[in-house]
């Protein structure tokens, strides 16, 4: 009996790799939902729309990044918000399609004894981009006047150094030729506890929730004062804050890309064409068996 199905087409090959790539997106707001975390369910049409602007998005960020590497443009993304205010998310999406040897996430853990003793903006400090590189904090040097301040790590002296530091601190790095975007992402006492109450029941996200977010649960309106401080004391004109609306999670990634993007004077680079050279072939090569137990087992 004859086999009659056709081998895959290239262009089938290819629609399939682009679909692959959509799948991880989808794979990714699929574990968002998986315990109706957000705030009520999204229409059909306005997830559809959703997919559909963010692709477009993400088709800028990587003309942006073609710009940040050809201009050696240098660019810091804050991100700054309560726990569970949906910065992680906003990062995946920034980050999902870009060269990560260009864009890359600071993300710091406490700082150790030998921090501890350092001028405070020191660690910081090395984790600034290059030129033709954008880096994004996943909190940054703001911990002292949010987590530190209401957590009780630091002194009233220190406190009281850190603002009187940051806005030079930030106008120096300007002055250097590194752009600084500041975004606050902004979500109501009663999404947060659902949030909360979503990680606790999943048990592929309870390791998001440290004692330290359990007892930001706690002091929430001294959280509230710390921000309303750090925001009046930190807001400058070479380095504003902006405030992203984040209750609801889609719209609060679209918001966020798209005022990026504003921020920013990029435009297309011209790159030459892209030829796929010829696969040389040589009659002296000899391809060696590859012994079957070093392969992974395909139980899919």
């Amino acid at each position: 009996m004859t086999n009659t199905s056709k081998a895959p087409s290239d262009r089938d090959r290819l629609r399939e790799e682009v679909l692959d790539d959509i799948d991880e997106e989808i794979e990714l707001e699929l574990d968002d939902a998986r315990l109706g975390a957000e705030n009520g369910a999204d229409s059909t049409d306005f997830r559809k729309s959703y997919f559909r602007e963010l692709l477009r998005l993400q088709g800028e960020l990587v003309t942006l990044q073609d710009w940040v590497k050809e201009t050696g443009h240098r660019l810091v993304v804050i991100c700054e918000g309560r726990d569970a205010a949906g910065k992680g998310g906003v990062i995946k999406r920034i980050t999902q399609r870009l060269n990560p040897r260009i864009c890359r996430v600071a993300a710091l853990p406490a700082p150790n004894d030998r921090e501890r003793t350092q001028w405070y903006f020191q660690r910081y400090v090395a984790h600034l981009p290059a030129a033709g590189e954008i880096v994004l904090f996943d909190r940054s040097w703001y911990n002292r006047a949010g987590v530190e301040r209401v957590m009780n790590f630091c002194t009233d002296e220190e406190y009281d150094e850190f603002f009187r530091a940051v806005p030079e601190f930030e106008r120096m790095l300007v002055r250097s030729g590194i752009q600084i975007v500041k975004y606050w992402f902004s979500i109501s006492d009663d999404e947060q506890e659902l949030r909360f109450r979503a990680r606790m029941e999943d048990p592929l996200k309870q390791w998001k929730l440290s004692p330290m977010d359990l007892e930001s649960r706690r002091r929430w309106e001294s959280y509230t004062l710390a921000k309303e401080i750090m925001l009046e004391r930190s807001n400058i004109d070479e380095a504003p804050w902006w405030i992203v609306r984040a209750d609801n999670k889609k719209k609060a990634r679209l918001n966020c890309i798209s005022h990026l993007l504003s921020q920013v004077p990029y435009h297309e680079v011209h790159k030459p064409e892209v030829r796929l050279p010829e696969r040389v072939y040589s009659p002296d090569y000899i391809r060696q068996p590859v012994p079957e137990s070093m392969f992974v087992p395909e139980k899919y």
